[in-house]
């Protein structure tokens, strides 16, 4: 969060969350005729536009709305999240404000210590959000904030029908997400190539606000490739728009005047948490590639070229005595193993180009890598002592490889868990841990751990049921980092203290 003298500038997420209210953003896309043609596949069409309907269609300036937002709302969807609440005490917490001024007995201890009504313990609406239909069997995509930790999720279509929703798999990294819900004949949206939008066309945001269902607003694109570095996700390549985005449009869709979808709208800029002329949505192109990845292989795959670099401005322009280009990729280290390296890429060269998109900033390079995949080829175009040169390079993996990655799950560990009994942890003295028993081939036995093996804590968090191994691996296994490790911390039951890492990198190998 920045700050100035007058007020704070607040980036949010456009979801509703319970009583605390958080806001989302959406982007703005291409203008295009309102004549909505039906989509028909090419014969050429990829794995990726089998599964969501792609558009060929080149924009224009219309500015009737009209048939657009009749078309679009029946592809936007309500999603509200349920989590059972936890055992609180009262005031939310163990402190007490009387207790803590008069001392014990005068504050609202009694009332503290009382467990929660029955029925507090059944499934709350958490928050809500916005959705986009993608299929006509009923994958839906929408922002990861809007169903993390969602223990139910609630769809509702334009018409009123409701319907339970899986998830099938998130990105945090891009605040995606695709769920699934069991309905046939749905209306999806067709996507449009966010690659085309340009500054000052048309664009409407589809979603519900403040639960207000199917609303539609309507703004213009503000800028592309917007970096935002107060941005939890990974993703720094945003449609900035300013059609108007509150609590409840995450993960609603932006579309050009076509109907075509442009973006999946995610957060604002606000100086009140409230809407106030800055929108930002996941391009399209992004979001079409990262659902294709989750349905197609379980998870996303990203490429990387293996460099380090700068934003060139003036002043590092001066200093490396550029003069052939005036913004680019300023590459300051080449890794080793790397796809640039083999490719020829050094220290000192400026990238202006992947393929024919130019790449001016961060934004822009990270917008063209978000859409390729591990063993891609890409040509890169670059200045070396301000000379032009171009060189094909074959993308990797952050493993340093070409392959494509599957998902896994944690039964390539090899072993299952045993909760400990209070006995087990008075005989241990400790409090927290989880057992390890009927370990077999997998990445538990190649670390060398045996049945019996009590885990207390993976990665510096404590362990002590089988959902906190789950939870911490799927945080390992969707991080962007390279080394995937689970660094376990436990002892046996001789009490001997015994550390392991197991590495997960090479999951897909077992």
């Amino acid at each position: 969060m920045k700050t100035n003298s007058k007020l704070a500038i607040m980036l949010v997420l456009a979801s509703m969350a319970g009583s605390a209210t958080t806001l989302m953003a959406t982007t703005a896309l291409d203008g295009v005729n309102t004549n909505l043609d039906k989509f028909i596949p090419s014969k050429n069409t990829t794995a990726e536009e089998n599964f969501v309907q792609v558009s060929t269609r080149m924009p224009d300036a219309s500015t009737d709305f009209t048939v657009v937002a009749e078309k679009t709302v029946n592809s936007v969807v309500s999603i509200k999240s349920f989590e059972t609440p936890r055992q609180q005490m009262y005031g939310g917490g163990d402190w007490d404000p009387f207790e803590f001024f008069f001392g014990p007995g005068f504050g609202g201890s009694q009332r503290r210590q009382q467990p929660q009504k029955k029925e507090d313990s059944k499934p709350q609406v958490k928050g809500s959000g916005s959705g986009v239909i993608i299929s006509e069997d009923g994958y839906i995509v929408t922002n990861n904030h809007v169903i993390d930790g969602a223990e139910k999720l609630e769809v509702t279509l334009n018409d009123n029908s409701k319907y339970n929703a899986t998830v099938v798999g998130t990105d945090p990294n891009t605040d995606i997400a695709l769920i699934k819900i069991s309905a046939k004949g749905l209306q999806p949206v067709v996507f449009g190539n966010s690659d085309n939008i340009k500054l000052g066309q048309w664009v409407l945001a589809v979603g519900n606000p403040f639960g207000l269902n199917s609303t539609v607003t309507a703004g213009i694109i503000s800028a592309k490739a917007r970096g935002m570095a107060e941005s939890n996700a990974g993703i720094k390549a945003f449609i900035q728009h300013d059609a108007a985005v509150n609590p409840g449009n995450s993960g609603g869709a932006l579309v050009n005047t076509a109907g075509e979808l442009v973006g999946i709208n995610t957060m604002i800029v606000s100086q009140t948490g409230n809407y106030s002329g800055c929108s930002f949505a996941v391009p399209s192109n992004t979001v079409k590639k990262i659902v294709t990845d989750i349905k197609q292989y379980g998870t996303v795959q990203r490429a990387v070229l293996g460099i380090q670099y700068q934003e060139l401005d003036a002043d590092l322009a001066e200093e490396h005595k550029v003069t052939a280009t005036k913004d680019g990729i300023y590459v300051a280290k080449v890794n080793d193993l790397s796809a640039a390296k083999e490719a020829g890429l050094q220290e000192g060269d400026v990238i202006v180009k992947i393929n024919e998109a130019s790449v001016k900033n961060s934004g822009e390079l990270q917008e063209q890598m978000n859409k390729l995949r591990p063993g891609d080829k890409i040509q890169v175009s670059y200045y070396r002592d301000n000379k032009l040169k171009t060189t094909t390079v074959t993308l990797k993996n952050n493993q340093g490889s070409t392959k494509i990655t599957k998902s896994s799950d944690m039964l390539t560990l090899g072993c299952a868990f045993a909760e400990l009994t209070d006995q087990e942890k008075k005989d241990l003295s400790i409090s927290k841990g989880l057992k390890v028993v009927g370990v077999k081939a997998g990445k538990f036995k190649r670390a060398g751990v045996k049945d019996g093996f009590v885990i207390t804590d993976i990665n510096n968090a404590p362990v002590s049921t089988r959902e906190d191994v789950e939870n911490i691996y799927n945080q390992i296994m969707r991080s962007a980092d390279s080394d995937k490790v689970m660094f376990i911390t436990g002892l046996y039951p001789t009490g001997k203290k015994v550390y392991y890492a197991v590495d997960l990198s090479d999951i897909d190998d077992e």
